[in-house]
């Protein structure tokens, strides 16, 4: 077995995983409550996406040995990163591309059996408008560096896909 295969059914590649992305949501967080900085419904939105490739995470840490939740885990990490990026390059196209009739609603648009803004709103309930930049680090705003964070995770995945669900020799 080689080492990439060992990682990938390790404990060590799922807390990797669960780590950045506790750290990203903390950052969400920091930037929302110290920063003083509004997220909008699309913001929102990435900040789920985040939270399913946690929950990815912590399904692959709980399960890492069995080859049937390391795939539930890829399943979802897969799905959340991808929509995350769907999710980022809109903000942005909306950002870089402002128009009248392509903008954000002020409210999410949970499921009715899920309204994440009213059981978490410090954490799900947008305040900010989409079309604002707010920040920008080396003059890459939030959303762009959000596209760069979601394509790292989907490489990641592309990498760790066939190692992960190898059989063990």
């Amino acid at each position: 077995m080689n080492a990439l295969t060992r990682f990938a059914q390790s404990r060590a590649a799922w807390l990797t995983l669960t780590a950045t992305a506790v750290m990203l949501e903390l950052a969400a967080l920091f930037f929302q409550y110290v920063m003083k900085l509004d997220p909008c419904v699309m913001c929102i939105y990435q900040r789920l996406a985040i939270f399913g490739i946690l929950f990815a995470a912590v399904i692959g840490l709980a399960g890492y040995q069995s080859r049937i939740a390391r795939l539930a885990a890829l399943i979802i990490w897969g799905v959340s990163a991808a929509w995350g990026l769907k999710l980022a390059l809109e903000l942005v196209d909306m950002q870089t591309n402002p128009s009248p009739f392509a903008t954000c609603s002020f409210l999410p648009e949970f499921p009715t059996w899920m309204p994440l803004h009213e059981w978490f709103p410090s954490v799900f309930m947008p305040t900010g408008m989409c079309s604002d930049i707010p920040w920008e680090m080396m003059g890459v705003t939030m959303g762009q560096w959000m596209i760069v964070a979601f394509s790292v995770y989907l490489v990641a995945l592309l990498i760790c896909f066939v190692p992960a669900l190898r059989l063990k020799k």
